[in-house]
């Protein structure tokens, strides 16, 4: 059995990797600039501040996409299985997903911060409202 929703988790799951991709395409050359010696014994601090800030945005934003988006991955899944997976449901998970990528695509090139926030806040929004369809489909 398959469900809509399913499309835009697989989506938001290989955009992850797009940004995981980035992250190190520009990570590793930017460290050998920085002539950074990697030792088990230096921080993740240090490291950072090796790092030009446009480096480093991509790897927040990498760990952004691990945090929020698990409860994404949970109220899809939960839509899916409940049978709820289509029509509203898919359309509010769409618009998750692409909310999440424009958030990405601005903290990793300009990283305009309250753009960023406004559009983090309406994909919360937009989340919020997906888990309570969630809840009322499984209670």
């Amino acid at each position: 059995m398959t469900s809509p929703i399913l499309q835009p988790v697989v989506v938001l799951v290989l955009w992850s990797l797009v940004m995981w991709a980035w992250l190190y395409a520009t990570r590793i050359p930017a460290l050998q600039r920085a002539k950074f010696e990697l030792r088990p014994d230096r921080s993740k601090e240090e490291m950072n501040a090796a790092l030009p800030p446009q480096v480093r945005w991509k790897a927040d934003n990498y760990n952004h996409l691990m945090e929020q988006p698990t409860i994404f991955y949970a109220t899809a899944l939960a839509l899916a299985l409940a049978g709820q997976g289509d029509g509203l449901n898919a359309g509010l998970a769409w618009g998750y997903v692409a909310l999440r990528v424009v958030h990405s695509l601005v903290q990793a090139t300009v990283n305009v911060i309250m753009l960023r926030w406004a559009i983090f806040m309406t994909a919360t929004v937009v989340l919020v409202v997906l888990a309570v369809r969630a809840a009322m489909a499984v209670f």
